[in-house]
């Protein structure tokens, strides 16, 4: 009997399918990858298993770096297996070669992705040529089991597909191509004159932080203006009011900053005061009644922003919680969605989730899902249930299921999720809002007041309504107005020009971050406009945290609180790709184009074979401008240092390689200068003048040696005889040529503690911590101590507060930032005093697992440079006791009679089982049988079927295999 396999991209998508067709389709068994009955098989991926690569010929391994390689545009792609998930993309590809699977079932998610997955699969499946089996497609967009099973029913063809299978290729292909030939022509432009410095490009990353760029960019040009508001104090028969003063006939110009309250010179504006003050005005008003509905369901994005407006979680703390609730808990859907609708056979799983909150206890929510439930809140709605906005995955709603045991930050986030959701059920708020213009000829004073008489939605969020409220919080607004009678004149008790300045635009937060990638950078607050841009966003909700992770993670952005700044290695990208004239890796909004057209090909409106010429052509001049621009440096804004050259006292200036003195006015440069990059790390304006000023600066981070490796280090400029000019060096902590010099050390800092040797005073000194009498001082000019300490060791920065600790208590807190210098493997230790030693050594934690039986103790010494860290050794009568005896010759094992399956591969004689072993390789390369991607899996011919008992088997089983075949074993 023929079978059909299902293939999900998630193992529950998998179960669900199994539940939802057990009904009709009978009862599955469960094996360890898959489920099966007499009509099914279903599988699952875990997201991504095989990933593109450039085929062996086309690939450069060495050079790479190099222009005379690129670009790299190959004609096709091979697959290679994702590393960590290879045993699960063997056990797909078995289900899928099997004799007896006659059609697959593409059931990964209904997108571009859940497409890409699949068709990988299958096409890796297939090997040199087609697996040459039927495709068909199930496109849910609702995971409940009568939505699957209907699902089933109208399965879609390979052809209905074709488009979003184009597109799907496509995107992959054209990220890599941006990014390799993007990274690696920039890598080999800005390494040319010697060292290496990595500079990371890629078709979203790089718009992104282009945005950030252009951000910070007019922050720092903003030229801040003056102005003034007028404030005036009314008096009614009823009471006071506040007001302010406007230009009923002002319109938007082409000045930004221009607004109808404002005046530009102080003069006009005690003029204006003084021409109110203490006369009557006439007052006319206009109430109309308004309302505001609740947002939208959230999605990722919308959830991120929210999250970090709210709490200040970046985007990967979010979506990590999100997926935890999820995954774990099954408290929420799945996250990572662009939807904000819900299918619309969905309304009964909404009612049974307002019941479920109703009944869960949840004394904070449980009263408004009542409410809902008993008003008939809960009905059908195109703002809330909507197929035709339902993409992947629906918005992101709570599950069925009550959770328990949540850390508080996964709380915060379901009740988030949570009050979005009964929210968006619930009526509109409803307001009275109120304009009262108050006129003292010819000058006019407008009052707003917005009055909630209803709250609708508003209640579920109670004290935090008020940030709900549109405009709640800005003075003149949200208020409740004294009553004016009708052809009242109100007397004008106080006016008060008040002085302010403009203010430049305000860094991204991720929250705005998020909202501008959303809208390739165009600032979009309305919901239903920016649900249009979507489609030519940056990035996708899925990816979009971790492309900011990335790039904070590259160092061209970093976090302080909840701003984003850009470093100046990413204004020195910016400056270089504007240089080069590589607009397409500027420009957010070119690059939401690229994602516009994706969806056109979806659509079948574009072909993939257009697109990709339109990507390797960008790729091809993006290379081209790098290798061929011939000029000395980029054009760009550089900086002006404060502090002056170390050489001559000149000026020195930024360009896009250097700091270099320019000289004095009127006088020639002296040639002195140092790059803005050294290993690989980018200088900050302020880290150069500082490192001008001071001569030195550090321990820095972020650091990479010629191969590859991260390090940190000082850096300080000293005088070279050779050159009768300054030059720049790395100071990696060694103090001892100034302590032999006796140069007498001042210590400026406060003392860190007491010296574990002899008691004095414990400080700050170069990159180490020393003993006060440890080296050359005023009270005492011959070191009598030998304390000393690194500041940096394997890597990890000691803060002054560790050594503190260490030195009151003995050792520091666990540290997790060493690496080691042999392995290049980060590990963690504590930082202790070891008396017997004298030094400060590692102390490991204990191990979480039981040493193996019968193992010695071992304690390796890590090698920690100049810093004075060891490893603490464990005391000799604790280790374990070493024979000198000489070990007896190991015995031959004795040959065993083969079996006559494994007789016809090997030979009939007796053979011991590692001689057995030997002989069956032989064999297997002899005939060509390991898989040739996958050399450690051997394909069974006729012979090695008959001795494996199946048509493959891994290396490792070999000598187990063999074992059952030698009599007596």
């Amino acid at each position: 009997m023929t079978k059909t396999l299902v293939i999900a991209e998630k193992p529950s998508v998998a179960q669900d399918i199994v539940r939802a067709l057990t009904p009709v389709a009978g009862k599955f068994d469960k094996h360890e990858d898959h489920f099966e009955n007499d009509r099914y098989v279903v599988t699952s991926a875990v997201g991504h298993l095989v990933e593109i690569q450039a085929p062996e010929e086309f690939d450069v391994k060495r050079g790479k770096w190099s222009f005379a390689h690129l670009p790299v545009i190959p004609p096709y792609f091979d697959l290679k297996p994702v590393d960590k998930t290879k045993s699960r993309l063997n056990a797909v590809v078995k289900q899928a070669k099997r004799k007896d699977v006659t059609e697959l079932i593409n059931a990964c998610d209904a997108g571009r992705e859940g497409e890409l997955i699949f068709r990988l699969i299958e096409q890796y499946a297939g090997g040199s040529k087609p697996l040459g089996k039927p495709v068909k497609r199930l496109w849910l967009q609702s995971m409940t089991p009568q939505a699957i099973r209907d699902g089933f029913e109208a399965l879609r063809t390979e052809q209905q597909m074709a488009g979003l299978a184009s597109a799907a290729r496509s995107r992959s292909e054209a990220d890599w191509l941006v990014g390799i030939n993007g990274t690696r022509a920039m890598t080999a432009f800005n390494s040319r004159d010697g060292g290496f410095f990595l500079t990371t490009v890629g078709r979203v990353q790089t718009p992104t932080l282009s945005l950030v760029v252009e951000r910070e960019e007019k922050i720092r040009k903003f030229v801040s203006r003056d102005y003034w508001e007028i404030h005036a104090t009314f008096g009614a028969e009823a009471g006071e009011y506040p007001a302010k003063w406007f230009d009923p006939k002002w319109k938007k110009g082409e000045d930004v900053e221009a607004r109808a309250d404002r005046v530009w010179s102080a003069a006009e504006a005690q003029s204006i005061a003084n021409a109110v003050r203490g006369k009557q005005a006439t007052v006319t008003e206009e109430s109309k009644p308004t309302t505001q509905a609740s947002p939208l369901l959230f999605d990722l994005t919308s959830l991120q922003r929210e999250a970090n407006g709210k709490f200040g979680f970046s985007a990967k703390t979010t979506l990590a919680l999100a997926q935890s609730l999820y995954e774990r808990h099954k408290a929420l859907t799945y996250p990572r969605t662009d939807s904000r609708a819900l299918p619309e056979d969905y309304l009964p799983v909404a009612k049974q989730t307002f019941e479920m909150l109703a009944d869960s206890g949840m004394r904070h929510l449980a009263p408004h899902a009542l409410t809902a439930l008993n008003n008939n809140y809960v009905r059908p709605s195109r703002r809330i249930f909507d197929n035709s906005k339902v993409s992947d995955h629906f918005a992101i709603i709570p599950t069925l299921q009550a959770p328990s045991g949540l850390s508080e930050a996964e709380q915060k986030l379901y009740d988030l999720v949570v009050r979005r959701f009964m929210a968006v059920f619930f009526p509109s708020a409803e307001y009275t809002v109120t304009t009262r213009i108050s006129t003292v000829a010819p000058h006019s004073f407008k009052t707003e007041g917005k009055v909630l008489v209803k709250p609708g939605w508003l209640a579920i969020y109670g004290k935090e309504a008020a940030d709900e409220v549109e405009g709640g919080k800005d003075g003149d607004k949200g208020q409740n107005l004294v009553p004016v009678k009708p052809g009242e004149m109100v007397n004008t008790l106080a006016t008060d020009p008040k002085g302010l300045k403009t203010k430049p635009p305000a860094r991204y937060s991720e929250a705005t971050l998020l909202g501008a990638m959303e809208s390739a950078g165009k600032q979009i607050d309305d919901e239903e406009l920016r649900s249009a841009m979507q489609e030519k966003g940056l990035g996708t909700p899925a990816t979009r945290a971790a492309i900011i992770e990335g790039l904070l993670t590259e160092k061209y952005m970093l976090r302080e609180g909840r701003e984003i700044i850009p470093t100046a290695k990413a204004f020195q990208l910016m400056t270089l790709l504007r240089g080069l004239e590589v607009e397409e890796l500027c420009r957010a909004d070119l690059t939401g184009e690229w994602e516009y057209k994706l969806s056109q090909m979806e659509k079948g409106q574009l072909s993939r074979e257009a697109f990709m010429a339109e990507i390797a052509a960008m790729t091809e001049r993006m290379v081209k401008k790098a290798k061929e621009y011939d000029r000395d440096t980029i054009p760009g804004d550089y900086a002006t240092l404060e502090s002056p050259c170390p050489n001559c006292g000149g000026v020195v200036k930024e360009n896009y390689r250097r700091f270099a003195c320019v000289g004095k006015p009127g006088a020639e440069p002296c040639g002195f200068s140092f790059g803005k990059s050294p290993a690989g790390r980018t200088f900050e304006t302020a880290e150069a003048n500082a490192l001008l000023r001071d001569r030195k600066i550090g321990p820095l981070e972020g650091f990479r040696s010629k191969a590859g490796w991260p390090f940190t280090s000082e850096i300080v400029i000293k005088y070279d005889d050779e050159a009768h000019n300054y030059k720049l060096e790395f100071d990696f902590g060694d103090d001892k040529k100034g302590e032999e010099s006796g140069e007498i050390v001042e210590f400026e800092d406060a003392a860190l503690g007491p010296c574990p040797i002899c008691g004095s005073e414990v400080h700050e000194h170069g990159s180490n911590y020393v003993c006060s009498k440890a080296v050359p001082t005023a009270a005492q000019p011959t070191p009598s101590c030998t304390f000393k300490s690194g500041k940096i060791i394997l890597q990890q920065p000691v803060e002054r507060e560790q050594m503190t600790k260490l030195l009151e208590t003995g050792k520091t807190d666990l540290l997790d930032k060493f690496v080691s210098m042999r392995t290049r493997r980060a590990f963690k230790a504590h930082l202790a005093w070891d008396k017997e030693a004298g030094k400060v050594n590692f102390e490991f934690a204990p191990s979480k697992f039981p040493p193996r039986p019968g193992a010695a103790a071992k304690t390796v010494a890590a090698k920690a440079g100049k810093t004075g860290a060891t490893a603490k050794k464990t005391p000799a009568k604790k280790a374990a006791a070493k024979t000198t005896t000489a070990k007896a010759p190991r015995k031959a094992a004795a040959g065993k009679a083969p079996s006559a399956a494994l007789a016809a591969v090997i030979g009939a004689e007796p053979v011991a089982r590692p001689e057995a072993v030997k002989k069956m390789w032989e064999y297997i390369k002899a005939h060509n049988l390991q898989d040739p991607k996958d050399k450690r899996t051997i394909v069974a011919d006729d012979k090695l079927r008959a001795v494996f008992g199946k048509d493959s088997a891994g290396m490792f089983e070999l000598a187990g295999i063999l074992g059952n075949h030698l009599g007596g074993e």
